[in-house]
């Protein structure tokens, strides 16, 4: 039987939760109660107000506020005005971080995986952690995984842009 990932899962650093959640089990429930279901394959880590590719990093806005809560908080964001992403605050409040859920098994990148799960803003700043409509299922599996620099984040310099904070599930 699979165990759903509970609070304490996330009440850790974004960099022990972004490698644990590869191969864990996405779940979104659907109203009609339809489960949509894709296990992690990648994810990345943003580290608080000092990693210059972490939202935190210029400030508190209305958009990213969602990063000073709880852990275990969904973080959706619309990149380029047409991808929702999707991200899992991480650590205690007031210490800004999160994961980004990069790639499931089969939809390979963020914005194909929440169009596939069918999340949206309207998920935004609900939870992992209680029992909503999205979650994370344990079933067991422990990939072997790879690590690389963030993607799309040139902008955030040195050394930021190069740290292997990307954690990569590696195929067998």
């Amino acid at each position: 039987m699979n165990r759903r990932l509970d609070a304490a899962f996330f009440r850790r650093d974004c960099l022990k939760v972004a490698p644990d959640l590869v191969g864990k089990i996405l779940v979104h429930r659907l109203p009609d109660g339809t489960e949509l279901r894709e296990r992690i394959a990648e994810t990345e880590a943003y580290r608080g107000t000092e990693d210059e590719a972490c939202h935190a990093s210029k400030g508190r806005t209305p958009r990213n506020s969602v990063l000073w809560r709880e852990s275990g908080v969904v973080y959706v964001y619309l990149c380029y005005g047409m991808h929702h992403l999707l991200n899992v605050i991480t650590g205690e409040p007031e210490q800004p971080q999160g994961v980004l859920l990069r790639a499931g098994e089969v939809h390979d990148g963020p914005g194909k995986l929440t169009k596939y799960l069918r999340i949206t803003k309207a998920q935004n700043e609900g939870s992992f952690a209680d029992e909503g409509e999205l979650w994370f299922e344990d079933d067991g599996l422990r990939p072997q995984l790879r690590t690389a620099p963030r993607v799309g984040i040139d902008y955030a310099g040195e050394p930021w842009k190069s740290k292997p904070w990307r954690f990569i599930m590696v195929k067998e």
